[in-house]
């Protein structure tokens, strides 16, 4: 397969995805794809090949095959980039989109334009890569659930029972190199935990963002209200008229000071 064109693809997938978003893109191609494709399909490479059962019955180590490993892992992790990887071309598709319509709009009204910044996650393109977050975490929570129901956990056991028929008795089959698929296994696992915490971070910082936003915008709202339903004026004089009086002073320039005070007083109206 062919991964180079969907690395190409999802690259501009960067331009409109957060901190956490990019983070999450880079784990995928380095820790999960490169391994898949340089490591991964050689170790199980020898799969089939290499399986062996203590028997001589014709289609004993085919069926105890089938049995032990109902889908491959390589085949299994393929599925699982394919689905994690395509909920992000919703989010391309969306802002593709919005540059078709602001091309329209802009040969309409002679230059202006219907979208300042396409790529801005607001209104509809917001719920887009929301709904891109979700679908990704939950493909990988489905494989790893998958992954876990099919082989009865994370393991490969060195040796494994097999008493299907045509096998005459109980045989036991052995794998090629387990300790070194066990180690790959666990590593796609965690690699696929890690990315489904970083989707799970990057819905947080997206909704703890508009929530703020939100909160912002309210009591600017309701400070321009209250603004405009109440006119403020003058409720005492300032503090630097309330001087102590010079005890010194005559009579008739304590008269003349406190007219003075009297005149600096305005009323208040609510």
């Amino acid at each position: 397969m062919n991964w180079s064109g969907l690395e190409s693809l999802l690259s501009g997938v960067n331009k409109y995805s957060t901190a956490f978003g990019r983070i999450w893109l880079s784990m995928v191609f380095v820790f999960r794809v490169m391994v898949f494709v340089v490591a991964a399909q050689r170790v199980w490479g020898d799969e089939s090949k290499d399986f062996v059962c203590n028997t001589k019955q014709p289609g004993c180590t085919n069926v105890c095959y089938d049995h032990i490993f109902p889908i491959s892992h390589i085949r299994l992790w393929a599925l699982q980039l394919i689905f994690v990887t395509c909920p992000s071309l919703m989010v391309i598709a969306h802002v593709k989109f919005r540059e078709g319509k602001d091309v329209k709009y802009v040969a309409e009204h002679q230059g202006s334009h219907l979208y300042a910044n396409p790529g801005k996650k607001r209104g509809g393109l917001w719920w887009t890569y929301l709904v891109s977050l979700i679908f990704k975490a939950g493909f990988d929570v489905s494989f790893l659930y998958l992954l876990y129901r099919i082989y009865h956990g994370y393991d490969l056991p060195r040796l494994s029972k097999c008493t299907l028929a045509p096998c005459p008795n109980t045989v036991d089959c052995f794998i090629s190199r387990p300790t070194e698929k066990k180690i790959f296994m666990l590593f796609m696992v965690v690699s696929s935990a890690v990315c489904i915490f970083m989707c799970l971070l990057e819905m947080c910082y997206l909704i703890g963002k508009r929530i703020s936003k939100l909160v912002k915008i309210r009591k600017d709202n309701q400070r321009i209200m209250f603004a405009e339903q109440h006119e403020l004026t003058t409720i005492a004089p300032p503090r630097s008229q309330f001087r102590k009086t010079d005890p010194t002073l005559g009579d008739s320039q304590l008269d003349l000071m406190m007219e003075k005070i009297r005149e600096g007083c305005t009323t208040t109206t609510l």
